[in-house]
């Protein structure tokens, strides 16, 4: 028994096994760089093509691109002049070296407008409910002048002929209409109706 532990703790037989577990290990990293190298497709890549201005629908029916990428409809914009589909955004972008099998994201065009939420703006101003339209995508349509005692202020907000309260759900791109405060004695017949630029 003790002649075998001399034989496997002896410097020399220490230093060979140290050495062999060295070579397994060497020869483990190399054969985990060849797989690794082999399933990242190292070296296999291709040029982004440009695919904004396209239909995502034959982007994603077309065999020449399926084989090299995969297209993932990642987010919807709405924009009225172009038509649905359309691609408007992609990543990662034209030109850009990719690997063939890369995930391609596409923003494309929608053809219903988001919902917003209609702001409280009565008791501001007309010129502050104007730019707080404008900010969430809504239009100032008609302005009506009411006589008041609080001048320049908003006094109600109207849609589609109706009062509209705050955070109710409306598209973008509606038109809301204000009736707004005047002093009586800057109220004449002739500015009842305004429509702003």
């Amino acid at each position: 028994m003790s002649g075998l532990r001399t034989f496997f703790l002896s410097p020399r037989k220490l230093g060979f096994h140290v050495l062999l577990a060295i070579g397994i290990f060497i020869v483990i990293c190399v054969i985990a760089l060849f797989i690794l190298d082999s399933y990242t497709r190292h070296g296999a890549e291709v040029v982004m093509p440009d695919f904004i201005g396209m239909d995502s629908q034959e982007l994603l029916s077309k065999e020449s691109v399926s084989k090299d990428y995969i297209i993932v409809i990642s987010d919807y914009l709405y924009d009225r002049k172009l038509s649905r589909g359309t691609v408007l955004k992609q990543d990662p972008h034209v030109g850009e070296m990719v690997k063939k099998g890369r995930k391609v994201y596409l923003t494309v065009a929608s053809d219903a407008p988001p919902k917003v939420v209609m702001p409280q703006l009565q008791d501001v101003s007309l010129r502050q409910a104007e730019i707080m339209l404008k900010a969430i995508g809504l239009v100032l349509g008609n302005v009506i002048f009411k006589p008041s005692l609080y001048e320049n202020a908003v006094l109600e907000q109207l849609y589609k002929g109706r009062i509209i309260v705050a955070g109710t759900e409306i598209s973008m791109g509606d038109t809301i209409t204000l009736v707004v405060g005047r002093n009586p004695e800057n109220l004449s017949d002739s500015n009842h109706n305004e429509t702003l630029e």
